[in-house]
């Protein structure tokens, strides 16, 4: 029975199909001359692959000895051994291993391929290959490993196996890569308490508004046939709070054909519209199609094949509405796809109905199956599950960005989200991290069937990290305080390093509008808003975000401005009569009066401190005076407007020895050039 839609079968329920079979034998003249392996056929042939398991049972424990020249015709379809005239009890052992994991009863399965392998290992090489599939699914991954390589090393050249055998092996190394991711740790997950889920499954979760979800389950016919199984797939609202669901309720719809099973529904947008899928299986194969129903005061309308998404001879199912009103996703098997399933979607009429069908495209879609399709229209992310790309195994969850058939390349969503079973239909709140509170079915427990979880993620630690640099020259400025402050008014501090980088390492970034301030002493004080031009998300654990970067600009000097009246003091070093960077800007200042006011003149008197001779001193300050003069002579001031007077260490403005002891800052103060503006 396939695990995606139809589930697993549960024990006590086959063991009623079972019983009823049995009652068939006996009671009917029709069933009188079939036995125990003949039923099995039957339901094998069915697709009840739990009941035929059982039934393989009755007979192996009924009869030890080889069955021989029967004449009974075993099937030769794909992954089944072929007819022959003889059939032995390993040939029987075989089939009902398979029936075992055709059912999803792994466990079981395994166990009777072991059973086959100590009969007859050379025969029946594929028993190998599925017991290592039956070992990966119940999380053996060393035995499935083991079993794996006895296959590789024992099956000839041409075996129909060899390539799902490396697509295995490929399966297994990349299960062992999600074991070791470290974000795991941010994962936390648990069931969902559903009534009786363990028993009859609850899957297919889809929001339909004010806390309450549509949910399917299993529930069984009144009246059983032979050979048909009783439990049939329902759908039920049901109210989620605080880790369950509540209070289902089945719908009802009046024409619903009770018969065929019914679920994997959704809600659109506004309410008024049941999109659901009904399916049945005939001749042992599934045929499934896409119905609606309108709203009707409490409950729902007749329920109405939705024509233009059930392309004749093709299989759709799973309907999903976008939360934006505009589109019905749904997967189907119809021509024009990629392979098997594929994602589809058609636009929404106002009236329930839906428009032509689009294939989402070959960047979703592969030659496997693609199915159970989400769209959270808020991040533009497509969640669908596939056994067409590299996962865990069975069925694994995938995600996308776009839209239409434009999509960034599928993503798997991970372990532990996905697993080694089926891991299929998911649902995350609109305007919210995918996984900070998701819902997924998955049948990876010991229930009978699919079941739901929920899950949540905590977000990866981030850091935002940039460069600061001189907006003139360019240069990284290394030593620069920074302050980040969100809206709230909280902040954080750092310091750019040598290289002129900052870093904020924040555990859980949730900032609303954060501001960054750069301090830095020389240059002007300035804040800017984060913009953040990329992200790296290699590292699991934090996401590493950074900002754009940025420059603050040197102080302006405050430009000294010289009246006529003034007088200027510019300063030399100890024996020195260079220009210093202030007195540059001093004399700057002086030029710029002198060209406004024409008519000014000035006097330049230089001095020294009292080292050095009478004699050196003189020619010192000499120097000092002529040297602001040539500057000024050299911006182009007329140098009659320019006289200069050199007084040696005459006149000093401070005490150079205080106590007896020397004062270099006074000494410092005394070997000046004095500039006297004088207005003619």
């Amino acid at each position: 029975m396939n695990s995606v839609i139809y589930q697993k079968a549960k024990d006590l329920r086959q063991l009623f199909l079972l019983l009823a079979g049995c009652a068939g034998f006996f009671l009917s003249s029709a069933q009188k001359a079939k036995g125990p392996l003949q039923l099995a056929e039957q339901y094998y042939a069915a697709g009840e692959y739990y009941t035929a398991a059982n039934l393989y049972e009755q007979y192996l424990n009924s009869s030890k000895k080889q069955v021989e020249g029967t004449g009974f015709p075993l099937n030769s379809k794909r992954n089944q051994f072929s007819s022959t005239k003889g059939v032995s009890r390993t040939d029987i052992q075989f089939k009902q291993a398979e029936s075992y994991r055709l059912s999803n009863h792994w466990a079981e399965a395994s166990a009777t391929y072991s059973k086959v392998l100590e009969k007859d290992s050379v025969k029946n090489i594929d028993a190998w290959y599925w017991k290592a599939v039956c070992e990966r699914s119940l999380g053996n991954y060393e035995n499935a490993w083991h079993n794996l390589s006895k296959f590789v090393q024992s099956a000839p050249p041409g075996n129909a196996l060899a390539a799902a055998a490396q697509k295995e092996r490929e399966t297994l190394r990349y299960i062992q890569q999600q074991l070791s991711r470290p974000d795991s740790v941010l994962v936390s997950m648990q069931k969902l308490v559903i009534g009786n889920s363990f028993e009859t499954g609850a899957f297919a979760p889809a929001y339909a508004g004010n806390n309450q979800f549509l949910i399917s389950s299993t529930n069984a016919d009144s009246t059983a046939n032979i050979g048909v199984n009783p439990y049939k797939s329902r759908l039920y609202f049901a109210t989620y709070n605080n880790g369950s669901m509540d209070e289902l309720t089945q719908i009802t719809l009046p024409s619903a054909d009770l018969k065929q099973n019914m679920g994997a529904a959704a809600v659109s947008a506004d309410g008024k519209t049941l999109y659901f899928t009904q399916w049945k299986k005939e001749n042992g194969q599934i045929v499934s199609a896409i119905y609606y129903s309108k709203k009707e005061g409490a409950g729902w309308g007749q329920a109405m094949l939705l024509a233009s998404v059930n392309a004749n001879g093709s299989n759709n199912k799973q309907p999903f509405c976008s939360a934006d009103g505009n589109y019905l996703f749904f997967a189907s098997d119809r021509q024009g796809g990629s392979g098997k399933f594929d994602i589809w979607y058609a636009p929404l009429n106002s009236d329930g109905t839906a428009g032509n069908p689009v294939n989402a495209g070959s960047g979703i879609n592969t030659a496997g199956d693609e199915q159970a399709p989400f769209y959270q229209s808020s991040s533009n992310t497509l969640v669908f599950s596939s056994n067409g790309i590299q996962g865990m195994g069975g069925y694994d969850l995938y995600s996308s960005k776009g839209k239409e058939n434009s999509w960034t390349a599928p993503e798997n969503l991970g372990h532990p989200v996905n697993s080694s079973r089926d891991d299929i239909y998911f649902y995350a709140p609109e305007k919210s991290a995918l996984l900070s509170k998701a819902i997924f079915s998955s049948d990876r427990g010991n229930g009978c069937c699919l079941e739901t979880y929920a899950i949540t993620k905590q977000s990866r630690s981030k850091t935002l990290a940039g460069i600061l640099r001189d907006c003139n020259e360019k240069l990284v400025l290394a030593g620069t305080e920074v302050v980040m402050t969100d809206k709230s008014g909280k902040k954080w501090t750092t310091t750019t390093d040598e290289t002129g980088k900052y870093e904020f390492s924040i555990e859980y970034f949730n900032l609303e509008e954060p501001t960054l301030t750069f301090r830095k002493e020389g240059f002007s004080e300035m804040t800017y808003g984060v913009n953040v031009v990329n992200t790296n998300g290699s590292d699991l654990l934090i996401e590493k975000l950074n900002n754009q970067e940025l420059c603050i600009d040197k102080k302006q000097e405050e430009k000294l401005v010289i009246k006529a009246e003034d007088v200027v003091t510019v300063y030399f070093d100890f024996d020195k009569s260079s220009l210093k960077g202030d007195a540059i800007t001093r004399l700057d200042s002086i030029y710029t009066m002198l060209i406004e006011n024409p008519v000014a003149t000035i006097q330049i008197s230089g001095y020294t401190d009292g080292r050095g001779t009478e004699e050196y001193n003189k020619k010192l300050s000499d120097r000092r005076a002529r040297a602001c003069a040539e500057y000024l002579k050299k911006k182009g001031i007329d140098e009659k407007r320019i006289s200069f007077v050199s007084f040696g260490s005459c006149c000093p403005v401070e005490m150079e020895l205080i106590n007896g002891r020397d004062n270099a800052e006074g000494r410092g103060k005394n070997r000046r050039a004095l500039i006297n503006v004088k207005k003619e």
